[in-house]
């Protein structure tokens, strides 16, 4: 027990002396076509980041969007984290919608694209 827990922390300290800070790829879209005055669900999917300290707000003309919805924090086997998170909104005419990530303390906002 006591040589897998040295294994463990040998393990982490190597991961952290030798992980690299990688900004995340960010994709906002909405689940069904965006049509103005509509119910539709916001989401923001951002992934292939490193270290997993991460926000994620989403928010329409800077007001966040009530009741969202967040997955679990996920990796793949390199390190590199995805995350998802997404809400119910429904779009207006000249409202700016965006998904708003802060990673490593850098913040930035995607901005929603309706494709009408």
């Amino acid at each position: 027990m006591k040589l897998l827990l040295c294994l463990a922390a040998l393990a982490a300290v190597y991961c952290s002396v030798n992980s690299k800070e990688t900004p995340p790829k960010v994709q906002v879209y909405s689940r069904n076509p965006g049509e103005y005055d509509k119910e539709n669900t916001l989401i923001c999917h951002v992934s292939n980041f490193h270290p997993p300290d991460i926000t994620i707000d989403l928010l329409c003309n800077e007001s966040p969007l009530p009741n969202p919805k967040q997955t679990d924090l996920a990796f793949k086997q390199d390190w590199h984290f995805h995350l998802t998170k997404s809400a119910s909104f429904t779009p207006r005419n000249g409202e700016k919608c965006t998904c708003r990530v802060t990673h490593m303390g850098k913040q930035k906002d995607y901005a929603w694209e309706p494709n009408m």
